[in-house]
């Protein structure tokens, strides 16, 4: 096992790698690719034993990973994406030598973590079907509203370039495409319940899962601060962002602004 997990990680590390061009990449087109590499490294290695319910868990990562890969580098063909281009390479341009690799290492780590509920089903016989497909509904939901919200914020951008999106999903959550993806990686977490035997699954499968779901609570609060900057001083954006949840629909968390000071991190 420890040597597969080896395998997973010196291919997210080849793949990730697109980052040392530029830096956005490691934790963007990197990642998306590096999620389809791995899953689809993992259903060739298991291919002698695979079952219905590793197959749909494979495909909707292979499937996640691709959509997120093409939608990430096609948006920088957007005009209305280019200044946020710009600023991204502005932010990241001291960012070199060292710490750079570190990165590298750093992320493409947590994506062999998060990966690892797909590894532990194949490589233990599972006799309870209930969570695999459990956790597959959900991973199929999560990747439609994230799918959804990105469609839906894209074609908003195409016809208001200046205005915040507030149409669709997005009336329900400010942030419905981070949410979506935090719903595909707890179903993927979810998967592996009845083959996490051992204390070390667990912690393996966790860990990836707590560091994604930390990655997209620092990602909503960057965007929380950007709206603001770029809108706060509108009446209309701050009556929607009352009124409309931050993350998650329903529940009324309407700022994260505080994580940024507890954890220290400059986003």
């Amino acid at each position: 096992m420890l040597l597969l997990f080896c395998f997973l990680f010196g291919l997210a590390l080849l793949v990730s790698a697109i980052g040392f061009y530029r830096f956005i990449y490691f934790i963007s087109v990197g990642y998306g690719f590096a999620i389809t590499g791995m899953a689809i490294f993992l259903t060739v290695y298991f291919r002698e034993q695979i079952t219905l319910s590793f197959l749909l868990h494979s495909i909707l990562l292979m499937l996640y990973g691709l959509r997120l890969g093409i939608f990430l580098l096609l948006r920088e063909y957007k005009q209305t994406y280019r200044k946020e281009m710009d600023t991204a390479k502005r932010d990241t341009s001291s960012i070199r030598g060292f710490s750079k690799i570190g990165i590298w290492i750093t992320v493409s780590l947590l994506y062999v973590l998060m990966i690892s509920p797909l590894a532990f089903q194949g490589s233990m016989k599972n006799q309870n079907m209930f969570f695999p497909y459990l956790g597959v509904v959900i991973m199929i939901a999560g990747i439609l509203l994230e799918s959804i919200a990105d469609r839906q914020k894209s074609a908003f951008k195409e016809q208001f370039p200046s205005s915040f999106c507030n149409v669709g999903l997005f009336r329900w959550s400010r942030c419905p495409n981070y949410f979506g993806e935090i719903t595909f990686w707890t179903g993927n977490f979810i998967t592996g319940f009845a083959v996490y035997r051992g204390v070390l699954p667990w912690i393996v499968a966790a860990a990836g899962f707590c560091g994604i779901v930390f990655v997209m609570l620092v990602s909503t609060v960057r965007l929380e601060l950007k709206q603001e900057a770029r809108y706060g001083a509108e009446e209309v954006f701050q009556a929607y962002a009352r009124k409309v949840p931050l993350l998650f629909p329903f529940l009324p968390l309407y700022s994260l602004k505080k994580l940024s000071k507890i954890t220290s991190l400059r986003i």
